[in-house]
């Protein structure tokens, strides 16, 4: 259902600002042993993404590295394909869509200790339209959002048993989830140190409610975990070995991207410096020196941050609340509320019953939202957070399961019928999202918000996906000529559009014009002289059209 749910987009949306490039680097690694386009992207993802139209007869054109958009370009419009090539590179993201709900069940299952409240916490995520909207996408955040639960799903699993084929799962996973999505890094990373101190809090617990106990408990987890860690530590390289090692000998581009990268590092101070040294006089295979530029990739593009946009401001560096904001609107209320009421509930039980499982959800939300509002300079959408919705998942299902619970206990009718009402109306206010935001999943914005493009844009509202729409109302309403301010990368020339104009910044124009919100949005005073008229409609989500006399 989600997946079917997820692909109503799929005949309406042109591509998105990011599907090109993923598109292309999957092609070049298939077709030609390469990979050198966007290497701050790992290549597991992308070549599962790039697969049915490999295998449908899209090949590589050898653009210049290292921006692969013009090449993800006319691989889509190679030989009149657009549609198909696009339709199957989305399609090969629907399995990470169906791990992410899979995985989502596993914790459920584990947590709330029954079928039922597992299907409806799944149920739940299904219901938040960011998920939906991002997994109907030929990117890369639906998978890592995927793939890095599994890897917190593994890592408390192994936290708890301490058993070593737990820590080779571990392992594996987090290889997966690196392999996936850089972002696997800082949050996989940061969430075994604060799983593992909660952990230990536990034990301590444990020892000091029990009498007679308290040393037993310390030295040999200790041991064990450490033996743990190497065995995980050791699969993950593995992992990340057999992911970067399939392609084409290029010793003079590994060697030029990986002295990149130690030569950003050196330029650096602190660790950072310290880590280019030991690069710098260390060898590597050709696998982990495309590893280590990656990574670096990121960080040199979170040091620099990305121009964003938050409540009518533009910002190169954003702000530490973003991603605050960005939950607060992009989540559907029901589940805004319940979700955190819920984890919180579920936390204070993990605490009083020393069960460390209950106490991860909430202390993996607060870990990941930190480490993003604190250190994050990249704020360009929910998608970067997607792998928070599991777990507010995991909470409103919780929060329901006990107020099931209570309703039940209750022996007046009258009561009981009273006090299940309001959860059972959260319930279907939740679900109704489906139906009410369908097919526009991705720019869904919650009842509070009645004008979303002061509040956010980018992927969160425009990614460049309306262009067709724009196409079928130009055709309908016979538009002889039409002057566009559009940001995306779509070939314009190559689009279906009446006689274009590409309309510059600050310049009026008369008749027929179109302007999206990414572009309204990048500066607000370039296209500020619109404000004077009045849309003759808005095209899709994030296109308005005028026209001017």
């Amino acid at each position: 259902m989600a997946g079917l749910l997820a692909a109503g987009c799929w005949g309406i949306y042109s591509n998105t600002w990011d599907e090109p490039e993923h598109l292309a680097a999957g092609v070049e690694l298939l077709d030609q042993g390469k990979y050198e386009y966007d290497t701050e992207h790992p290549p597991l993802a992308r070549v599962l993404l790039a697969l049915g139209p490999y295998l449908a007869g899209a090949h590589a054109f050898g653009t210049p590295p290292p921006d692969g958009t013009r090449e993800g370009v006319d691989i889509l419009y190679e030989q009149g394909h657009y549609w198909r090539y696009l339709t199957l590179a989305r399609t090969g993201m629907l399995p990470f869509l169906a791990l992410l709900l899979f995985t989502t069940w596993l914790w459920a299952r584990r947590l709330l200790g029954s079928e039922s409240a597992a299907l409806l916490a799944v149920l739940l995520l299904v219901s938040v339209p960011p998920v939906l909207g991002h997994g109907a996408l030929a990117s890369l955040d639906v998978a890592a959002a995927a793939t890095i639960l599994l890897a917190l799903y593994a890592l408390q699993r192994w936290l708890v048993s301490a058993d070593l084929r737990d820590a080779a799962w571990f392992g594996l996973a987090a290889g997966v989830a690196v392999a996936t999505k850089f972002s696997a890094v800082p949050f996989v990373g940061l969430a075994l140190v604060t799983l593992a101190v909660v952990q230990a809090a536990v034990r301590w617990r444990t020892a000091a409610l029990a009498t007679r106990q308290a040393s037993p408990l310390a030295g040999a987890p200790v041991r064990t975990h450490l033996a743990g860690l190497a065995v995980a530590t050791l699969v993950a390289l593995l992992a990340l070995f057999a992911a970067y090692g399939p392609r084409a000998d290029n010793p003079a581009g590994v060697a030029l991207r990986f002295n990149w990268a130690v030569s950003y590092l050196l330029q650096q101070h602190g660790l950072d410096h310290q880590l280019g040294v030991l690069l710098a006089h260390l060898w590597l295979p050709r696998e982990y020196k495309d590893l280590v530029n990656g990574v670096v990739a990121v960080k040199a593009h979170n040091d620099t941050g990305h121009l964003a946009y938050l409540l009518g401001q533009v910002s190169l560096t954003g702000w530490w609340y973003f991603y605050l904001v960005a939950l607060a609107v992009k989540t559907p209320i029901p589940l805004l509320v319940a979700g955190p009421l819920g984890l919180a509930w579920l936390a204070r039980d993990g605490w009083r019953n020393r069960d460390a499982w209950a106490l991860a959800p909430a202390v993996l939300t607060v870990t990941i939202l930190v480490f993003a509002s604190v250190f994050s300079r990249i704020n360009i959408g929910i998608r970067h957070i997607l792998v928070l919705y599991p777990f507010f998942a995991l909470g409103a299902a919780y929060l329901l399961q006990q107020a099931w619970g209570a309703w039940r206990a209750r022996s007046n009718l009258r009561r009981a019928l009273a006090g299940a009402a309001m959860p059972l109306l959260l319930l279907l206010w939740q679900l109704s999202t489906l139906w009410r935001a369908y097919p526009d999943y991705l720019p869904y914005f919650n009842e509070a918000v009645a004008h979303p493009e002061r509040v956010l844009v980018d992927s969160d509202l425009d990614w460049g996906q309306d262009l067709r729409r724009l196409e079928v109302r130009a055709a309908q309403l016979r538009i002889p000529r039409l002057s566009l301010a559009y940001r995306g990368t779509a070939d314009l020339a190559r689009e279906p559009l009446p006689p274009l104009v590409i309309l510059p910044p600050r310049q009026p124009a008369t008749g027929w014009v179109a302007v999206s919100q990414l572009a309204r949005t990048r500066n607000p005073a370039d296209y500020a002289w619109l404000s004077a008229w009045k849309p003759v409609e808005r095209i899709g989500k994030t296109i308005d059209l005028y026209y001017v006399p």
